[in-house]
Order: structure tokens, then sequence, then C-alpha cells
């Protein structure tokens, strides 16, 4: 067999095992195995797992994960999710839609000290529908609010799927945290303005409240201090040069725990849950990185992905109209599995065609978040409406899925802003002169 063939055949082994259920980072594993097994000798193929093993529990860039999960499983305990939400609605809630306004805003705020998606939805729906359904909002607006917010999590740094993106493509952390800046502060405006137009066109879906005094506001800013402080020192630590990314994210974790435990909200056994929690996540994600290395070998080793490349180029297409194929792919995958597996899976095939296609990696990277992104919240699957759906089980999921579409509208629009004008992700990292 050649070894096209039996790359093939490797992502042939590969499917069949997510198909029967087997982790994604063993399927992985075990795929890149069998494949560079017969395409060298299986002595090379058990080594370059041990290899791989070695150099990514060695990786300091990837000690940010534990770090960023940690401050955000105790951001989450601490209730500065409730906090922030309080600050957005002091000064948005007089607004017809004004709670859901304040839950996009919260959602941003507190991605900016957790980075999941999966955290941020979690955390909001126990904080903000409660609040909204209260005040008589549309079951749609409310969920539909929680479940595209919540995908905010993973675009508004720090985001720990960016993390991931770096590492695998060997790209500067820093510079694509700023690079996703400016289309974090566009999903938030877009978002709203999508609640904005979806309260003119049905007024009753999302009742306005009453205004809050410049002393309620100065309370709420005042009770948000933690969560303000945090993201202030976290951001502040890394875009100022102060820390490194790294380091911020240490500095980040000892302060969620110290803040949350000083505040009283985690007790002896929730403390121990979350480190637990933060070790089975990393341990998680660290499988699927050194499966997904050496599955990215032997799908090398094949030329398997060189061959790819090679078909796409000889197409007589526009490359847009590459992308174009691609995002619809994504947003598929984006349905079907978790934003990493998504990731992990394609970026063998798909990251080699992109640079010979011309394209940066870092506008990329940003792109192939916000596309995975909108795959969250996409029907019929979308996980973040099937968290909303477990946690509020009384809930309708056709009223969750209704209530997303105005915002899936606002992602297709900032999506195509974003390939268009690549400069929206490129900017910012130019002009701060961060390395490419």
């Amino acid at each position: 067999m050649t070894p096209e063939v039996i790359g093939l055949l490797g992502v042939g082994s590969l499917l069949l095992m997510i198909v029967l259920h087997v982790p994604i980072g063993i399927s992985m594993g075990v795929a890149g195995v069998l494949t560079f097994g017969f395409l060298r000798n299986w002595s090379a193929a058990f080594s370059i797992v041990g290899a791989e093993s070695s150099t990514v529990f060695a990786s300091l860039e990837l000690a940010i994960i534990p770090l960023f999960l940690i401050m955000g499983s105790f951001a989450a305990s601490g209730g500065m999710g409730r906090d922030i939400y309080r600050l957005a609605y002091a000064f948005l809630g007089h607004y017809r839609g004004g709670l859901a306004l304040a839950t996009i805003g919260g959602c941003a705020g507190f991605g900016a000290v957790c980075g999941s998606s999966i955290a941020t939805v979690s955390t909001m729906t126990q904080v903000a529908h409660g609040e909204m359904v209260d005040r008589g909002y549309a079951p749609t607006l409310s969920s539909g609010s929680i479940a595209a917010g919540g995908t905010l999590g993973i675009l508004i740094p720090p985001s720990v799927i960016i993390v991931l993106y770096a590492v695998l493509s060997e790209q500067f952390i820093l510079t694509l945290f700023t690079a996703a800046l400016i289309p974090a502060v566009i999903a938030v405006i877009g978002y709203m303005l999508a609640i904005r137009i979806y309260v003119a066109i049905y007024p009753e879906a999302g009742p306005a409240g009453a205004r809050s005094s410049w002393r309620e506001r100065a309370i709420a800013v005042r009770e948000s201090w933690a969560t303000l402080i945090l993201a202030g020192v976290v951001a502040g630590g890394i875009y100022s040069g102060i820390f490194t990314v790294t380091e911020s994210a240490a500095v980040g974790a000892v302060l969620a725990v110290a803040i949350a435990v000083l505040r009283g909200r985690v007790s002896v056994a929730e403390f121990w849950r979350n480190l637990q929690s933060t070790a089975a996540t990393s341990a998680m994600l660290y499988v699927i990185l050194i499966g997904a290395n050496v599955f990215s070998y032997a799908l090398t080793l094949s030329r398997l992905p060189d061959n790819i490349v090679t078909w796409f180029g000889d197409l007589n297409v526009h490359p847009l109209m590459i992308i174009a194929g691609l995002m619809v792919i994504y947003v598929i995958l984006g349905a079907l599995f978790d934003t990493v597996s998504a990731m992990v899976l394609t970026m063998p095939f798909v990251f080699p065609l992109i640079l010979n296609l011309g394209y940066d990696p870092i506008w990329w990277g940003i792109v192939m978040v916000m596309v995975i992104e909108i795959g969250m919240i996409t029907p019929p699957i979308g996980i973040n409406a099937l968290i909303i759906k477990s946690m509020l089980p009384d809930s309708k999921l056709s009223d969750i899925y209704a209530g997303i579409v105005p915002f899936l509208l606002s992602d297709f629009v900032r999506l195509a802003l974003v390939i268009l004008f690549p400069a929206l992700t490129l900017w910012l990292p130019t002009i701060l002169d961060l390395p490419r």
C-alpha cells in the first residue's frame, strides 16, 4: 500500500473509534500509532508517544491551561458571575431588553476571567435566567441571550481554546489574545444590537426595568470589586508587559482562589471539587494534545496533508470559496463536537492549506475560533443550547433554538466582516509590534 492509502486508513480508524465513543485523545493517539507503525516500524511508533508526552508535560505554555481553569472555577465559586451581571444590569437594565443586554455584558465580563464557554453558559444560566423569567421576559430571548453570550467565553481573552491553537500552530499566545480583542468587541456590540432589534419587533419579549440611580450604580461597581480587580490584574499584566501570559495566569489563579476564600464563598468540599475538576479537565486536554501530535506526525509521514494542499491548489477557484467551504464544515463540526475536538481533528489538514493559500495564521486562528463558536449554538445540536436544557429541564428546546436565531445572524455578519477585512484581527498586533 502507498503511504497515502495508509494515511486514509488511519483517518478511517480514527473516525470509527469516534463513532464507537472512544475518547477523542485516545482515538487520535491509537490511530497515529497504527499509521506510524505501518509506515515505519512499531518501535518508532511507540517511541513517538513517549517523546510527545514528555514534550507536552514539559511545556511552559501549556501550564497556562490549568492555571486559567483554576481561575475560572474559583471565579464562578466566588460569585463573580453574579457580581458582574448585577453591574451590567445597573447600567443597562432600564432599556427595553435590558436584562438580556446585561446578560451579554455579564457573559463578556465573566469570560474575561473564565476562558470557557461551557463555564460561562452554566454560570449565567444560574444567575440570569431566573431574573429574566421573574421580570416577564420571553423564554426565547432569555435562553437565546444566555446561549449566545456563553460563546464569548472562548473568544474574549484569556481563552483556553486560543491557547491550544497557539500551541498546536506554534504561534505567540499574546499576539493571538490581542488579535481577538476587536472581534470580541464587535461580538458584544452585535449581540446587543440583535437584542435591541428583537425587542423593537417584539416589545413584550423584554420589558424595561427601573432606571438605577447613580448611587445604586456606584454600589454595583463596589460590589463587583473582585471581578474588576481580577480582570484588571490579568489583562493589565499581560498587555502592559508586566507579566508574561504564563505569569499572568499564575497570578490570576492565586488571586481568584484568595478572593473566593476571603469572601467565604467556597467551602472546603467545594475547594477540593474545583481542584479535582481542574485536574480532570487539564488531564483530558493534555491527552487530546498528545494524541493530536502523534496523529499529526503520522499524517505528515503519509504525505496526505501535502496531497490535500496540492489538490486544493489545483482547483481553479478563488481562495475565498475554499474558506467559505471550510466555514460550513466548521459550523457542522462545532455543532457535533466540543471546541477542542473540532480544532485538533482538523489542524493537520487545514492549517497547511491555509498557509499555502497565503493567509495569516493569526487571522485564521481567530476566524476558526469564531466559526466553532457559531457551531456551539447552531441547531439541531448546539452544545450551549443542550447545556441550558439540561440545567432547565422545564424549558423547551424549540424556544432555545428560536431565541438563538437573531444572535446567529449577528454571528454570520461578524464572521463575514472578519474574513473580508483581516485588519480587524491584525491591526492591533501590528501597531503594538507583537511577534508573529
